[in-house]
């Protein structure tokens, strides 16, 4: 999924912004499946209600302190590609889990990376 591909190199290359701490990519993309989803629901599968979707994540995420841009495709690839709730859901939480450990273990990996996470939540 392209949107996780923006996650890794968010947590691997600039592992001290606030967008790749695990709060943020695990929330921002859960964030943006939820929006997804409701838009979805509403408004059906076409290209405005996938940039709706876009924006609603983009502005969740800011209310809910979880900055993370790659959730919001997120809300656009289930808006556009319609994936079954009850797979995509727990396989988008389970890569950004698996995600934020392998950041975790490659940032200590690597002794003069900067540490990985900054923070936890």
């Amino acid at each position: 999924m392209p949107s996780l591909a923006a996650s890794a190199a968010l947590v691997h290359s600039a592992p001290t912004l606030p967008l790749a701490q695990p709060r943020s990519v695990i929330v921002g993309h859960l964030l943006g499946a939820l929006v997804g989803y409701a838009v979805l629901a509403a408004a059906g599968s076409t290209p405005w209600a996938a940039a709706v979707a876009g924006g609603l994540t983009l502005a969740a995420n800011t209310a809910a302190r979880t900055p993370h841009s790659p959730g919001c495709a997120s809300a656009v690839i289930v808006v556009l590609q319609t994936p079954a709730a009850g797979r995509f859901v727990p396989l988008l939480l389970g890569a950004t889990v698996l995600l934020v450990v392998t950041g975790y273990v490659a940032s200590r990996l690597r002794p003069k990376a900067p540490r990985y996470p900054a923070y936890w939540w």
